[in-house]
């Protein structure tokens, strides 16, 4: 893929867009979700369907909606909620710890820097740039499974890896972009470029995507 094709393909992407599910996270956000939901609700996505998510965080978020409201449930009643949440068990723990840790250190304040956000157990890369560009509006490229699978497979970057991925598009992604890539990349993968059997007869990015790994499709 020719590097300067990525306008047409944003394009593409957000027309697109509008008839896929949107992904849980974004949900939380555009529904006047505060940067504190937003961060609990990147916690309990890792590694669990769209739809889990979406009821996890919204049964949590009937309980408490703040870090101070949040330390008062125990880990059992955070566990419970947001069962069946993938690793649901060690995200309860991660859930009291940074909301006590908000209110210790911050006031009860999500911070909007990447290098503070990291201090916190259970948040990596993708949870903190999810954080910083939902929540803040602040520039970020938040690289998860399907941004890294899918600017690989178009041929727009080579890269092992979603940090080395972050890098990359970093340095070559125009940056009006980079707030907009992982719901559009997310969706489409979800609902389109799957990992296995991508939709490429259907696909209107096809004729410039160079179909890297993809070994069989439909």
């Amino acid at each position: 893929m020719n590097p300067t094709e990525i306008h047409t393909v944003i394009a593409i992407l957000r027309e697109e867009y509008k008839h896929w599910q949107t992904p849980a996270v974004t949900i939380v956000a555009q529904c006047n979700g505060s940067p504190f939901k937003i961060l609990i609700s990147c916690i309990i996505s890792l590694r669990t369907k769209d739809e889990i998510t979406a009821l996890a965080s919204a049964r949590i978020f009937e309980r408490a909606q703040t870090a101070e409201s949040m330390v008062e449930l125990t880990v059992e009643e955070i566990s419970h909620l947001i069962y069946p949440a993938g690793f649901y068990r060690t995200k309860a723990d991660q859930i009291a710890l940074l909301s006590r840790k908000l209110l210790d250190e911050y006031d009860g304040t999500v911070p909007d820097e990447m290098d503070k956000l990291l201090l916190f157990k259970g948040v990596g890369r993708k949870t903190a740039n999810l954080v910083v560009t939902l929540g803040f509006g602040k520039p970020g490229i938040c690289v998860d499974t399907h941004v890294h699978r899918i600017c690989n497979r178009l041929g727009y970057i080579s890269t092992k890896n979603p940090d080395e991925t972050e890098r990359a598009l970093r340095s070559l992604l125009p940056p009006e972009y980079w707030i907009e890539i992982n719901d559009l990349l997310v969706a489409f993968g979800q609902n389109h470029c799957h990992p296995v059997s991508p939709r490429c007869s259907s696909c209107k990015l096809s004729e410039m995507c160079e179909k890297i790994s993809v070994k069989v499709s439909r």
